[in-house]
């Protein structure tokens, strides 16, 4: 039997199947309890869903959205829209009403699918932007009974219309299904707008499907696994590592309760392959050496023993080195009294393999994390290479590369400012109602211009170096990469984001947002009181601890790239603000321009300076900070 072209192909196969029809599908965590969907279930629910779609009007090429945590009503929705013929346009479920009304207005959203009563309200506050908008769907219906808004329904409510439906047209599913092509829409994702509006990525059945079965051939990946569904689902990376995968292996997606809980939730279910952003990392990285600082004086001294031990068997492995014989025994001894136990409270001891894909990751975190145990490998793509680009093999796993390009993808470095370019069958088919941008995307040869600098490397590995427009020099000439100082700093538990700036200037400055929780625990510690974030960032002794941490990592830096200068911010970069977009990355231009009063400070050899800055609340509402900002010397 030939292998389907189209996701809702792998639904009916799984579900009509026996190897997998009775095999857990997707789970919920609900009020403490796991409850499990098999592929059976997960297709009666898609099949209702989509009939009652439906019998509300939707029609081929219309646009369903969905907007709020991983659930898997959502997750039947957007497959629901593709048996269709439809397309699924996820959004961020953190994102403010005026972020949302462009994507929904731009993409000409007919259904929006969205999760609960907060996400309702935001829809209906914008409702009068989004012409086309016809239904808005909920899926938990508390505080949602008196809602008398002709456009609103329930999930079940559209599902009980469906089985009507079904009832009256008995074949209706599967010719709509049958219709479905390789080479049809099936997801439009938006990008994250580093440089301005988001686009609409088009990606079809094929790009999915081709890249998915990429990633499958040079990873272990088992119908058995369980995989966490926690990722935003507006990121291309869930469609790609949750659904797709899901889909095709037949393995098993767990949506934890909340985006909160997903380490707790994580914990009980022990998954044996998981995907996160750097961020994600970085932040597990700083609750562990926050618990380590705060645990007794010998506990702590054996917690910093083993992680020499391990970042010196990462290192002699990099270096290509036998591992001696006394440091093996160490991390031996290791494994059973730090590293084990912590893998354990990441809920990673089943964990085969873990990626971190969707921006950089610094060398020093991803060390640390290997040397503990844990098979974390880098992973390249983009959104408009259906996320897939290259990756590393667990045994040349290196924080300097992000590993072979995957056979099926051609990947060749431009003359001009050594920017990437990308040839496969996982390149989107462009980018909606963007024909323009397309062809500045695309060129005549089929080469997607990825905007990234980087180089083959001698092994054949693909190496990154920033963003093209970002890579700049020094005032002497020196190459000067921004994101290589900005991740140097953020392997310190006390600094959240970092801003570096140099290009064109004597020396490197940097703008920093300190961590909130690991710099307040320190604070607690030492009985020193503050009220809030700038009240904390302010302080003298919360300026010289990061002093120290940025005299610690200069050591480290060529003396050309050190810091020299430096402030703290009194606001954490928000995605709210447009300093960073959803999934944390800087958006560098923007940020630039706004904090321009602490660029001519830094080199003006300011000591002090004002800001005014703009800050905007979830409801959208806007209100100004006042900060008087102080300009300290490295070391």
């Amino acid at each position: 039997m030939p292998e389907p072209s189209t996701l809702p192909g792998y639904l009916l196969r799984n579900a009509n199947d026996p190897t997998f029809s009775g095999q857990p599908a997707i789970r919920e965590k609900n009020y403490g309890i796991w409850e499990t969907y098999d592929w059976h279930t997960y297709e009666k629910n898609t099949r209702e869903f989509a009939l009652g779609l439906a019998c509300l009007g939707f029609q081929r090429d219309d646009k369903l959205s969905v907007l709020g945590n991983n659930r898997p009503r959502l997750y039947w929705a957007q497959i629901a829209a593709m048996c269709l013929g439809g397309q699924s346009v996820p959004v961020y479920q953190d994102a403010i009403a005026s972020e949302l009304s462009f994507v929904l207005s731009h993409s000409e959203a007919k259904v929006i699918v969205a999760e609960d009563q907060e996400q309702v309200d935001k829809i209906l506050s914008i409702r009068e932007q989004l012409p086309d908008l016809k239904w808005l769907i909920y899926d938990y219906d508390r505080g949602l009974g008196g809602y008398e808004v002709d456009i609103v329904k329930s999930f079940k409510e559209v599902q009980a219309l469906g089985r009507d439906y079904g009832g009256e047209h008995p074949n209706y599913f599967e010719d709509e299904v049958a219709k479905c092509g390789s080479d049809d829409i099936a997801l439009i994702a938006y990008t994250s707008g580093t440089t301005g509006q988001p686009k609409g990525v088009m990606l079809s059945h094929e790009n999915l499907i081709e890249t998915t079965r990429i990633f499958i051939e040079n990873e272990d990946i088992r119908p058995t696994d369980n995989f966490l569904a926690y990722l935003p689902m507006a990121w291309v990376g869930d469609t790609l590592y949750s659904n797709c995968l899901s889909f095709i292996v037949g393995c098993a997606c767990n949506c934890p309760e909340s985006p909160e809980s997903f380490r707790r939730d994580g914990r009980e279910l022990g998954p044996t392959g998981m995907l996160a952003a750097p961020r994600a990392w970085e932040g597990i990285l700083t609750s562990i050496q926050v618990r380590a600082e705060d645990s007794s004086p010998l506990k702590r001294a054996v917690f910093n023993y083993f992680c020499d031990v391990a970042e010196a068997v990462e290192q002699s492995k990099l270096e290509g080195k036998p591992v001696p014989l006394s440091l093996n025994l160490k991390h031996k001894i290791g494994e059973f009294m730090v590293y084990g136990p912590v893998r354990d409270q990441l809920g990673l001891r089943r964990a085969r393999w873990c990626y971190t894909g969707g921006a950089p990751l610094g060398p020093d975190t991803f060390r640390f994390f290997r040397g503990f145990g844990i098979n974390l490998k880098q992973v390249y793509g983009m959104t408009e290479s259906s996320g897939l680009v290259s990756l590393q093999t667990s045994d040349t796993a290196n924080p300097d590369t992000v590993g072979e390009p995957c056979p099926g993808i051609d990947v060749s470095i431009a003359k001009e400012q050594s920017e990437v370019l990308i040839r496969s069958k996982g390149v989107f088919k462009g980018y909606y109602k963007e024909d323009e941008k397309t062809r500045e995307a695309i060129d005549a040869q089929g080469w997607f211009h990825t905007g990234d600098a980087g180089m083959i490397d001698e092994r054949g590995h693909l190496v990154i170096v920033d963003r093209a427009k970002d890579v700049g020099k020094l005032s002497d000439g020196t190459v000067f990469a921004p994101q290589f100082v900005e991740l140097k700093l953020k392997f310190s538990p006390y600094i959240n984001e970092a801003v570096a700036f140099g290009d064109g200037k004597p020396f490197v400055s940097t703008m920093i947002a300190i961590d909130l929780d690991a710099v307040g625990k320190w604070a607690e510690k030492r009985q020193l009181p503050y009220t809030n974030y700038m009240d904390l960032a302010q302080k003298s002794e919360t300026r010289a601890l990061v002093a120290e941490e940025i005299r610690q990592i200069n050591l480290a830096l060529p003396e050309v790239q050190r810091i020299k200068r430096f402030l703290l911010l009194t606001k954490d970069l928000d995605a709210d603000d447009n300093e960073v977009t959803r999934t944390r990355k800087l958006r560098r231009a923007f940020v630039t321009e706004k904090y321009a009063p602490v660029l001519n400070a830094f080199y003006g050899g300011e000591a002090t300076v004002d800001l005014k800055l703009d800050v905007t609340f979830e409801d959208g509402s806007r209100s100004q900070i006042d900060s008087h900002l102080i300009i300290e010397e490295a070391a």
